[in-house]
């Protein structure tokens, strides 16, 4: 009995450490400055406080929301169409070399982002795109190694008879991947996808470089420069983070049937 009360323990253990960092962050956003020195960080404050809130949006807080929300919205439509695409081109058509060029792709997951970032940079500056919503979503707009694995992989589990009845039927390439391939793949598609937007979402690095004009700045810069604006304003950083994670949470409570289903069905192809 014992033995089997331990995986159970580790696994609260686990979902305690895991979930205490939101509660900390939710409890912190809904404190006034007072009661973040007058409490634990673990006890909520009381009566609840949302200056935090004003005082962030006073800010400028709305537009780094808004910019946030467009350009995940551009980079992951992007994403999508030229992933499945290329998913599409690596999985079902022949030609020269497809097998090498596919896994010469899929290697540059292993080259961190970092190293590519200072080049990257110099070649948009040659194009005059610094501080530019195309600078901004170009170089990440036009597919991503892992997302067009992924759909090779489940693109790849798709009977190959369906395609040529279709085709029989007159259906040219792009006719059978809209019509057959596409509405069998909802599951890999919104997996896709939500890794995207969670990408483009958090996305840090980049748009602090590229990006110098505040009416450009997205949300996890604006909270970065939010905090050393105006000191550590813990209850502010704190309600930005709450409002960055939101929509990401619902995100995947809604479609978390069909990520885990994609991913289960992926890893067997």
């Amino acid at each position: 009995m014992r033995l089997r009360i331990v995986p159970y323990a580790v696994l609260v253990l686990g979902c305690v450490f895991s979930v205490f960092p939101y509660l900390l962050t939710l409890l912190t956003a809904f404190k006034g400055p007072g009661q973040l020195s007058e409490t634990m960080p673990w006890e909520p404050g009381l009566p609840p406080s949302t200056a935090a809130f004003h005082r962030l949006f006073a800010s400028g807080f709305g537009g780094y929301l808004a910019n946030t929300a467009l350009v995940t919205a551009g980079i992951t439509l992007g994403q999508i169409v030229f992933a499945i695409l290329a998913a599409y081109a690596f999985a079902r058509l022949s030609f020269p070399g497809r097998d090498a060029l596919f896994w010469v792709y899929l290697s540059t997951l292993m080259v961190p982002p970092v190293v590519t970032m200072i080049p990257l940079y110099l070649m948009m500056q040659k194009l005059g795109l610094v501080d530019t919503w195309a600078g901004l979503m170009l170089p990440t707009m036009l597919g991503t190694p892992y997302a067009i694995f992924l759909l090779r992989q489940f693109f790849r589990g798709i009977p190959a008879d369906l395609e040529d009845a279709a085709r029989i039927d007159g259906a040219g390439r792009v006719r059978t991947l809209v019509s057959i391939v596409l509405p069998l793949s909802k599951p890999i598609l919104v997996t896709v996808t939500t890794l995207a937007v969670v990408a483009n979402w958090n996305s840090f690095l980049w748009p602090l470089i590229i990006t110098s004009s505040e009416n450009k700045r997205l949300l996890s810069v604006g909270i970065a420069l939010f905090k050393g604006e105006i000191g550590v304003d813990y209850n502010a950083v704190m309600a930005g983070s709450l409002i960055a994670l939101a929509p990401l949470l619902v995100l995947f409570i809604v479609f978390q049937r069909f990520i885990v289903r994609s991913v289960a069905v992926t890893g067997l192809k």
